[in-house]
């Protein structure tokens, strides 16, 4: 089963390239093969956005749930999503 991880930007937001960034390289570790990702453009994907309850950017949003609101640490960011990975195994 593969998780989907979805990095809600907006133009103009400056810790947004970074949010990419860090989900990208997360889904490139080794053992990470089970995640990808999709950048949501909060202004291109309006009504997506707000059934997910995103009112700030970056938000990070796996598998429907919401994770963090704003730029989390990487490690912080690193351990949930490698948890949810573990718990959808098999």
């Amino acid at each position: 089963m593969t998780l989907c991880l979805e990095i809600f930007t907006a133009p103009g937001c400056n810790r947004c390239g970074r949010a990419l960034e860090l989900a990208q390289r997360l889904s490139e570790e080794p053992g990470n093969q089970r995640l990808s990702w999709r950048r949501v453009d909060v202004v291109e994907e309006l009504d997506y956005a707000v059934q997910r309850g995103i009112r700030f950017t970056p938000a990070f949003v796996l598998d429907g749930k919401l994770l963090f609101r704003g730029m989390p640490a990487e490690q912080p960011l690193r351990d949930t999503v490698l948890k949810q990975l573990a718990r959808h195994e098999g």
